[in-house]
């Protein structure tokens, strides 16, 4: 079973995300890899980052909220967010990241 990843853009959601729609499995494919190099697939949980956005990617990037603390998902999302589109938006925004597990 695929895991699944939310990112819920609250500070960004007027943002249109470049090219998800035929990047999306690729996408998924990514988080996938970034998830089972730095975290357990079945755990659940919430990463917040702060990073700049610009050139259509996120940029100096780091962990201001993350309810696994230790388990790596914060590695996971650094990771993630190394491919996360941004568009045109620019200047500095916070990404929140769920990871949802699997059962």
């Amino acid at each position: 079973m695929k895991n699944k990843i939310s990112v819920i853009c609250g500070i960004i959601a007027s943002v249109s995300l470049a090219g998800a729609a035929s990047a999306g499995s690729s996408f998924q494919e990514r988080v996938d890899k970034c998830l089972e190099m730095h975290a357990n697939t079945h755990d659940a949980a919430s990463v917040t980052l702060q990073c700049t956005a610009g050139g259509g990617k996120l940029s100096d990037c780091k962990v201001v909220d993350n309810t696994a603390p230790g388990r790596g998902f914060d590695k996971a999302a650094m990771c993630v967010a190394e491919s996360l589109p941004m568009g045109a938006k620019t200047g500095d925004i916070k990404i929140p990241v769920k990871f949802t597990g699997s059962n």
